[in-house]
This record gives structure tokens, C-alpha cells and sequence, in this order.
């Protein structure tokens, strides 16, 4: 199951070379290391995601039809990488599945991506960078519930099928701060302050090519293979703000000089 990949779109802006290397030429390099050992590999499967169809209006939703309309480098990769694995299925015979998601949260995400990075600075009293206006649509589906669709897929699907996976589960950005900033107050220590989190949130300057809305028609994954999520929104941001004030130690572990580089590269310049 090839997981692997540079995911975050604002790192792929600054610096499309490494998801080049890296979600397109690494992919090749897997695929062709499956080519070789065709009489061991049972499936090669290939998560991959649903920003590789563009954008969507106010309406409508995504499937496995969609044509592919990728908008940053990073979807661009993700979608190159797709073509190469139907293409190694199709010309050299490779058991291949792959699925495309929507955003993904939970445990052990890397606090570079939106809900982790709102969680810690809410907790902290940090400012909370929200891009443009906040109304930017994103389907939410918790990483859980993401495993358990790959494994389904995996053990279920014929060779050569791709299933679009969701959370049913529609946020603007800005809705998604809010509803982490609620979390914390409930969860943490008042500000010193006294105030809400909610004053937290900062608006700045949107990102370039930043899609309007995602969302995904999960249906035939649910019809085909008879998969279901199990968490609510409700549910699992609860969970996932929970986990990551129980785990400082572990975010620590991962926010190095590094990342806090890149955080004031991304977001001090949008202020």
C-alpha cells in the first residue's frame, strides 16, 4: 500500500521540486520495483486524493468519473502519479487499486495541516491564520475511517478499480476553526486573557490557485463494498482535539526548527 507522498498544497507552492522527486518520481520508482517482482506482489494499491479533479462550484460533488483538473503542484503530482499506476496496470499487467479522499484529520497528523496547527495555537493562544475570508469548502473524514475504506478496497476490489472516498462532511475553513476553538475552551485551560478562542482568528491573505470547494459522492464505495464511516464530525474532532492536548510530548517531538521555520515563511508574510 503506497501511502508515501509530500501532501501539503502551501509547501508544494513554495517549493514544487520536492513533490516532484517525490510523489511522481517516487511512485515510478515503486511501481517499476512491483513490475519486477510481479509473481510476489499480491496488489499494489495507491492512495492518492480527490484535490486531482480541481475545484467545484456551490454544487455538485466529485466521483470516480471526474475529470482530472488538478490546480497546484501538488495536485498536479498526486495526479501524475495516479496516471502512472493505471498505466503500469495496463501495459505490464500490475494488480493495482487505487483511491481518491478527501482531507483527512486525526492523531499523528503533522501540525503543518490546518486542524493540528488551529488545535496547538488555539491551546497556546496563538494567532489562528485563516486564508481570505474562511469559506473555502473542505469534505472532513477522520483518518480511521480512511483506513478502514483502504483495507475494504484493498481486500474487496477487482484489480484495475478506483473508489472515490468521503466523510460526508462539509466545513467551510472557517466553520472548522470555530468548532476547534469551541473544543479547546471546553477541553483547556481559559486564555489567560479570559477571552474566547474564537479571538484568536486572524484573516490573511488568501493562497494562490486556492480551490473553492471539495466534496466527494462516496456512494459506490458504500454500494459496492458495503463500507461506512463510523465518526461524526461531532465525534471526531472531540477526539482529535483531546488526543493532541494529551500528547505534547509527541508534538514537540515533530515541531523542530524546521517547522517553525516554515510557519513563519507561510503565514508571518500573509499577516
Amino acid at each position: 500500500c503506497h501511502f508515501a507522498a509530500e501532501s501539503h498544497v502551501d509547501r508544494s507552492i513554495v517549493a514544487p521540486d520536492d513533490f516532484i522527486q517525490t510523489n511522481i518520481v517516487g511512485t515510478f520508482n515503486l511501481v517499476q520495483a512491483a513490475k519486477e517482482r510481479l509473481d510476489r506482489m499480491a496488489l499494489f494499491h495507491h492512495v492518492s486524493t480527490d484535490e486531482v479533479f480541481g475545484s467545484l462550484g456551490d454544487t455538485g460533488y466529485f466521483t470516480e468519473s471526474t475529470p482530472y483538473d488538478p490546480h497546484s503542484p501538488y495536485s498536479a503530482s498526486k495526479a501524475s502519479s495516479d496516471h502512472i499506476v493505471r498505466a503500469y496496470h495496463d501495459t505490464y499487467g500490475l494488480t493495482t487499486t487505487i483511491s481518491n479522499c478527501s482531507n483527512n484529520y486525526g492523531p499523528y497528523q503533522f501540525p503543518e495541516k490546518l486542524i493540528p496547527l488551529m488545535i496547538l495555537n488555539a491551546f497556546e493562544g496563538k494567532p489562528l491564520p485563516v486564508y481570505g475570508a474562511g469559506l473555502n469548502v473542505r469534505d472532513w473524514l477522520h483518518v480511521e475511517d480512511h483506513c478502514a475504506a483502504i483495507w475494504t478496497i484493498m481486500t474487496q476490489a477487482a484489480p484495475g478499480e478506483t473508489y472515490a472516498v468521503g466523510g460526508r462532511c462539509e466545513l467551510t475553513n472557517i466553520d472548522v476553526v470555530k468548532r476547534i476553538c469551541a473544543a479547546v475552551d471546553r477541553l483547556a485551560p481559559a486564555l489567560a486573557s479570559g477571552k474566547p478562542r474564537e479571538s484568536l482568528i486572524t484573516y490573511v491573505k488568501d493562497r494562490p490557485g486556492h480551490d473553492h470547494r471539495y466534496a466527494i459522492d462516496c456512494s459506490r464505495l458504500e454500494r459496492d463494498l458495503g463500507w461506512r464511516q463510523t465518526e461524526t464530525a461531532e465525534s471526531g474532532f472531540e477526539k482529535t482535539v483531546r488526543w493532541y492536548l494529551d500528547n505534547a510530548a509527541w508534538v514537540e517531538s515533530v515541531r523542530t526548527g524546521a517547522y517553525r521555520q516554515w510557519l513563519e515563511k507561510n503565514y508571518a508574510a500573509r499577516g
